[in-house]
């Protein structure tokens, strides 16, 4: 795929920084992401404040680096 450069404000940039889900996540994979959700999306959420608040804490774990990857999980479990 040929890429190419856009021009958004720094407030814009910001906004756009609170949708990543890990920290080496690309613009171009955000920008994707917020595009499906707001393709596929109802008019209300369907998720419940619990729900929601508990996305937000792991979100905030993960950009922390709070995580296991996936090869730790596996010599967890002895696999």
């Amino acid at each position: 795929m040929d890429a190419t450069t856009i021009k958004i404000y720094r407030d814009t940039k910001s906004q756009l920084d609170n949708f990543r889900e890990y920290k080496n996540e690309s613009y171009d994979e955000v920008i994707k992401k917020v595009m499906f959700i707001a393709k596929t999306s109802e008019t209300e959420p369907e998720l419940s404040m619990e729900t929601i608040k508990s996305i937000k804490e792991a979100r905030a774990r993960i950009s922390k680096g709070n995580f296991l990857t996936e090869e730790d999980a596996k010599k967890r479990l002895g696999l």
